[in-house]
């Protein structure tokens, strides 16, 4: 559901300016520059894998410890906040239990500079360690996870905080507070084999350095750019399409598995898969979508959600197209009203409406009439959707406390709660198979009925049948991230927006 008036276009059709992935430096990727520091004995090196998007460091150096440091490093210049996330492992069984991995913000390139590093050991061990200046001793604040697989290192202001995770699970974090490094300083990843005569290696899987949403920013008039991704829920390699300098959001996956087609400023657009071309979906005089759309099933019809008429007061109202665009057709007499699913057989919608004060979830013949409700529970019901097998209409309910995942029969009986813990999950999307459920889980330090712009946010995934969600992703986003069904035909990849500040 998306509660906010998106911008309209006033003369024609405007196409947002587009990067394409390949535009990232085809050497370094993310980054500027590779460096030896320190007067190591076997020079390192960095290779960048355009196609994977994944990193292989090599690096000897006897430490990075005591009053100077020793290893490989792959770094670009920063200023202001940041948030750098990656995958790590080191490769093969290594010579020294200490060789060290991770993330790096540095004053300098001089062997004795201060730093603050997120570091992860050979033999399992994981601290934050940190020189607050140049030549002073090395400390460290040692984390309860140990061989973590993801790492993320944020700087706000002169706060940095480490995150690490074992795949599959949720972040735990150590800060350092009042850090005395510069603005302008080098971020990057490193590698210490930890004894000067040998050379050691790692690979670093979906790497991410993000700029948060500033406070000089406004939530809902300004808004950062755009990666569009996909995924293989099973094997968690992503991959950024293309990068957008604003804001797109919601991608859905068509069923033929050619298209992906996202919002973008109150439009709809294509994106082609195989080509990379970008079109829009005429969708006539509705030209204030937001969020909210959604493919039948058979890919015939694309149903949307618009805030385009005075007579609705800019609140959203139901509507569908025919894939191919056309002039929409006016579904839900009442607004607001926003889409979610479609039933398998085409016939129905199902959305969450605001009606007397309180939002439930409705249900509505394609072609309009008589909504029929099917929540009535105090609080806000949202994001439904039908299972492929028209058997459970998913949706997310506030009424236990948390946002919390649910399911009903397609007439509201038998409503059960899904997922069970201290975080807020939206949204499920359940995949063409009838197995999995894929869905957006906000931390607890966001309301329970909110589900904002740019925080630290997970995808995570759980079986049909039951059992603990795992992450699958772990990422900068949140509203727009992954509001409409988005999976692969063949139930194994699901596409989604991250974001970030300074794309150009």
């Amino acid at each position: 559901m998306k509660k906010i008036n998106l911008f309209l276009i006033g003369f024609g059709i405007l196409f947002p300016f587009v990067l394409t992935a390949q535009s990232i430096n085809q050497k370094l990727g993310l980054f500027e520059n590779s460096s030896d520091v320190g007067n190591v004995k076997h020079a390192g090196e960095a290779i960048y894998d355009s196609s994977s998007q994944q990193y292989e460091l090599q690096g000897s150096g006897t430490n990075i410890w005591f009053d100077n440091d020793e290893f490989h490093y792959l770094w670009k210049k920063l200023k202001g906040d940041f948030i750098l996330t990656a995958q790590v492992e080191f490769v093969g069984e290594g010579v020294d239990s200490h060789r060290k991995i991770g993330w790096m913000v540095r004053e300098s390139l001089a062997t004795d500079a201060s730093h603050v590093s997120a570091v992860v050991h050979g033999d399992g061990l994981t601290s934050l360690q940190y020189r607050q200046q140049a030549k002073a001793e090395t400390e460290e604040k040692k984390m309860r996870t140990e061989a973590p697989d993801m790492i993320r290192l944020t700087r706000e202001g002169n706060i940095y905080t480490m995150s690490v995770a074992r795949l599959g699970e949720t972040f735990v974090s150590e800060k350092v507070v009042n850090c005395t490094l510069p603005d302008d300083v080098y971020v990057g990843l490193f590698i210490s084999s930890h004894n000067a005569d040998v050379s050691e290696k790692a690979i670093f899987k979906n790497v991410r350095i993000e700029i948060p949403f500033g406070e000089d920013k406004v939530a809902y008039r300004d808004y950062l750019g755009s990666n569009l991704e996909i995924m293989d829920v099973f094997t968690g390699e992503r991959q950024i399409l293309r990068q957008y300098p604003n804001s797109i959001q919601a991608p859905n996956w068509t069923p033929d598995g050619k298209t992906l087609i996202y919002n973008s400023e109150g439009l709809l657009y294509n994106y082609d898969l195989a080509t990379g071309k970008i079109s829009v979906l005429n969708t006539g005089t509705a030209n204030a979508n937001n969020n909210d759309h959604v493919l039948s099933f058979d890919g015939k019809y694309m149903g949307i959600s618009s805030n385009h008429t005075e007579k609705d007061k800019r609140q959203s109202v139901i509507y569908y197209v025919p894939i191919e665009g056309g002039e929409p057709h006016r579904v839900t007499d009442k607004s607001p009203s926003y889409l979610h699913g479609w039933s398998p057989d085409g016939k129905y919608l199902t959305y969450t409406a605001e009606r007397n004060g309180d939002y439930d979830i409705y249900v509505i013949p394609k072609e309009g009439g008589e909504e029929i409700q099917l929540t009535t529970a105090p609080g806000l019901d949202d994001g439904s959707e039908y299972t492929p097998d028209g058997n459970y209409i998913y949706f997310n309910s506030v009424r236990t406390g948390m946002m919390q995942i649910w399911r009903m029969k397609p007439d509201g009986s038998e409503q059960e709660q899904v997922t069970f813990d201290n975080l807020n999950n939206w949204f499920p999307h359940i995949s063409p198979d009838g197995k999995w459920i894929v869905f957006l889980t906000f931390n607890n330090d966001v309301a329970p009925g909110d589900h904002p712009f740019y925080k630290h946010v997970y995808l995570r995934m759980m079986p049909v049948s039951g059992g603990k969600p795992k992450v699958i992703a772990y990422l900068y986003g949140g509203q727009g991230t992954i509001n409409v069904p988005s999976w692969s035909p063949d139930s194994r990849k699901i596409a989604f927006v991250s974001n970030s500040d300074g794309i150009e």
